[in-house]
């Protein structure tokens, strides 16, 4: 199934790729061609969102499964408690905090602008320090309730019973037979976290003012620039069904209850 899923994709590219050259168009405003311009301002939007993703992912995963191990403790609700105040704070909010206390108190990250990685490595991962943290702490709440929710699920099952009463270190059971179960929904979580990012993170673009791909949309809104929103949008979809379906494929590698065909 997921060879003849790979092949249609393979054989279709240069049709879709055809079909995307003469269907957007040129800009209204700079009559720049609109697909190269998306492209682009993707891959800025891109380095800010898979980073953030990651990183968020590393940290929440864990904290989520500890949470769930000791349930009703008071370590499981500190974790809980914080991810509910994660989530609660506005992405927009928090990165004017950032702003004020990394870029003007203490003068650690710049403020304002951009600079490539590809142009300079060191100052371009400093212009997206904040960027990254903003999004990275706001996910990280999500992430950990899922994680925790999987996880308490399945460690109600009978495998898991039968695993502890074969002597098994509770540590034991909770990484080599319980995480691997639990991981799937959470999988599934990231997928749809880093398909909605990549279109949907105007508000941290026009409060770092990035360069990216919602800036974009939101300029060119602005602008009544029609050919670049339509690429825009058209982009942002076909990007977030591409996620989903990679991470689909890539679904049995951590639910060993999902067998690829």
């Amino acid at each position: 199934m997921i060879r003849f899923i790979l092949s249609r994709l393979l054989m279709a590219l240069p049709t879709i790729a055809f079909v995307s050259i003469t269907v957007f168009g040129r800009s209204i405003v700079n009559d720049e061609a609109v697909l190269p311009l998306v492209v682009s301002r993707f891959l800025v939007s891109a380095e800010i969102v898979v980073v953030a993703v990651l990183l968020a992912s590393l940290i929440a995963v864990p904290a989520g499964v500890i949470a769930a191990w000791k349930q009703n403790s008071l370590t499981d609700l500190a974790l809980v408690g914080t991810a509910t105040l994660l989530l609660s704070i506005p992405t927009f909010w928090l990165g004017l905090l950032l702003l004020l206390f990394f870029g003007l108190k203490l003068g650690w990250l710049p403020v304002l602008g951009y600079v490539s990685i590809s142009d300079n490595l060191v100052g371009g991962m400093l212009y997206l320090v904040l960027p990254v943290m903003t999004l990275v702490i706001h996910e990280m709440g999500v992430l950990i309730r899922m994680a925790r929710a999987s996880t308490l699920e399945v460690l109600r099952l009978d495998y898991i019973t039968h695993a502890r009463a074969k002597g098994l270190s509770e540590s034991a059971v909770l990484w080599r037979h319980a995480f691997k179960n639990a991981f799937g929904p959470t999988w599934t979580m990231i997928g749809l976290i880093l398909g909605n990012l990549l279109g949907g993170i105007a508000v941290i673009e026009t409060v770092f003012t990035i360069p990216g791909l919602g800036r974009l949309m939101v300029d060119s809104i602005f602008a009544r620039d029609y050919p670049v929103i339509q690429g825009c949008l058209l982009f942002v979809s076909l990007s977030y069904v591409l996620v989903n379906l990679f991470v689909d494929l890539l679904y049995p590698l951590f639910d060993p209850r999902v067998v690829a065909e």
